[in-house]
């Protein structure tokens, strides 16, 4: 395989009585290396100075900027480490951390940009797993529509456990994102329209009450945001109309 730095980034907000398991999970060859940083979301608990004893790299909002304003912070502070792949962790303990090095492999190996950790390898799986069934209907019906859509074959694409060649963060337009939940889907869908390469793997998943999770409300608001901007990739792609969260400098053609 191909070497180059991994940085792996964490946003985290309330994540104090989660952040030492998942570090923890993390392989030692990646913990050593301590390139992973942490973006603390104005939480108010211990979770800065958890991360701090880690040994992890801490950046600390003032205010609360929201999930997609913590991920933005996460990718502008990684990319000034000159990374090869870019990793995203929750570090809520929701995903298995210990599959970081498989979940990168397609990256490093040259034949794959992004790369997913998909939650869902059968129903009965993800709903023993603790995953609400609204969660799981929810899941399903938009990853069928976007991958109609986008013309893909995706497990799911809804998932905190990610990965990202560095060209693919230097060249989507991250910064123009929403600051809200939609910020994952706007950066794939992003990312699918400028013509980068993503795949997954199947990943186990654990629910309970220090994981975080979205309400029904805000999942149903989500919802509607993601269909929004699917439609977005569509007018734009028909030259319709031009949005920002789109590349129009250069796309990138798959071979």
């Amino acid at each position: 395989m191909k070497q180059g730095k991994v940085v792996i980034v964490m946003p985290a907000y309330f994540a104090a009585k989660t952040i030492l398991k998942t570090f923890r999970d993390i392989s030692k060859k990646l913990r050593i290396e301590k390139n992973i940083i942490l973006v603390d979301d104005a939480s108010g608990d211990e979770t800065v100075e958890i991360a701090k004893k880690l040994g992890i790299r801490v950046f600390v909002h003032k205010s609360n900027l929201g999930y997609g304003g913590n991920q933005k912070t996460c990718y502008e502070q990684a990319l000034k480490l000159n990374p090869e792949i870019v990793v995203l962790i929750h570090p809520d303990y929701q995903y298995d951390s210990s599959l970081t090095e498989e979940l990168i492999r397609p990256i490093k190996d040259g034949w794959l940009d992004v790369m997913l950790g998909n939650r869902i390898r059968t129903r009965q799986e993800a709903l023993e797993g603790g995953m609400p069934i609204y969660k799981y209907f929810g899941n399903r019906l938009l990853t069928i529509i976007e991958n109609i859509v986008m013309g893909l074959n995706l497990g799911e694409y809804h998932t905190g456990f990610r990965a990202y060649r560095r060209k693919v963060l230097e060249r989507v337009p991250f910064k123009k994102f929403s600051n809200g939940f939609v910020f994952d889907q706007e950066i794939l869908i992003s990312s699918a329209y400028s013509g980068f390469k993503i795949g997954d793997i199947p990943v186990p998943v654990r629910y309970f009450s220090e994981a975080s999770s979205i309400n029904f409300i805000k999942s149903v608001q989500y919802g509607i945001i993601t269909i929004l901007t699917l439609l977005k990739y569509i007018f734009d792609k028909f030259g319709i109309f031009s949005f920002t969260i789109f590349d129009h400098k250069q796309i990138v053609k798959n071979k």
